[in-house]
């Protein structure tokens, strides 16, 4: 990975070196700009299919240990004991920092009009007020992530943080694209729906549920036949951290 990591705060697994720190050790490392990504099981499980989601991986700055169940599988095959650190978790301590409040420094890229309204109203709520040109509501984005349009209005504002608020699989994608052709080094966070969950354009989700590994159910419940199969499809992680563990996977032809 990019950032210059030790091996008592990293784990590598599938060869990506997560980080293994507190939420505010994370924001500390990521105050000199770069890429953090909160990879999820259900894309993470493409790790041997979907290059251009590895190559997001691979050369992000920090990767976060969103996914409980890679958290759980990787203790249980290693005996070790490394601990999940959630987007939400994340996001709570990144919204307490000053330079994050301050009205025009953070821009924030919206995965719609109604998400951007519901979350722009809730972070007002907590005092966070966000410029009208600080916010960017994102397009479809095919196989190939390109947005000129986005590079030049970051290259003009020059804004100290970027959120990114899309879904995963997508984001980290964007993150790359975006670390790769803005002019200088902002600190590009790509939470995807960690603000939602506070926000209500999700179901909410209660930071007690979210350090005991609840988050997923909590989204099944309130949209089963959206998430369930996504959760589902999710079991394939296992069978290939079983195969690869510290590993990066092969890649299989597309």
């Amino acid at each position: 990975m990019a950032n210059q990591v030790t091996a008592m705060d990293h784990r590598r697994i599938l060869g990506v070196d997560f980080f293994v720190g507190s939420a505010q050790e994370a924001i500390a490392r990521m105050r000199a700009g770069g890429l953090l990504v909160v990879p999820a099981a259900p894309a993470l499980k493409d790790m041997d299919s979907n290059a251009e989601y590895r190559e997001s991986l691979l050369n992000a700055d920090l990767a976060i240990t969103d996914s409980a169940f890679m958290v759980l599988i990787w203790n249980g095959l290693k005996r070790d004991n490394i601990s999940r650190l959630s987007g939400l978790e994340y996001l709570h301590e990144l919204l307490h920092e000053p330079d994050v409040r301050q009205p025009g420094n953070t821009f924030w890229v919206m995965a719609g009009e109604q998400s951007a309204r519901r979350n722009l109203d809730w972070l007002n709520q907590q005092g966070i007020t966000v410029p009208e040109e600080n916010v960017y509501l994102a397009p479809f984005y095919g196989k190939t992530v390109e947005d000129p349009a986005l590079v030049e209005r970051l290259n003009r504002l020059r804004p100290q943080h970027i959120v990114v608020t899309i879904g995963g699989g997508t984001q980290e994608r964007l993150g790359l694209y975006l670390k790769r052709n803005l002019a200088y080094k902002p600190a590009i966070h790509c939470i995807g729906a960690a603000i939602a969950f506070l926000s209500g354009d999700q179901v909410h989700i209660p930071m007690w549920a979210d350090k005991f590994y609840l988050g997923w159910l909590f989204r099944t419940i309130s949209e089963p036949r959206r998430y369930f199969p996504r959760y589902w499809s999710a079991r394939k992680l296992f069978l290939l951290m079983l195969r690869y563990r510290e590993n990066l996977p092969a890649l299989r032809s597309q």
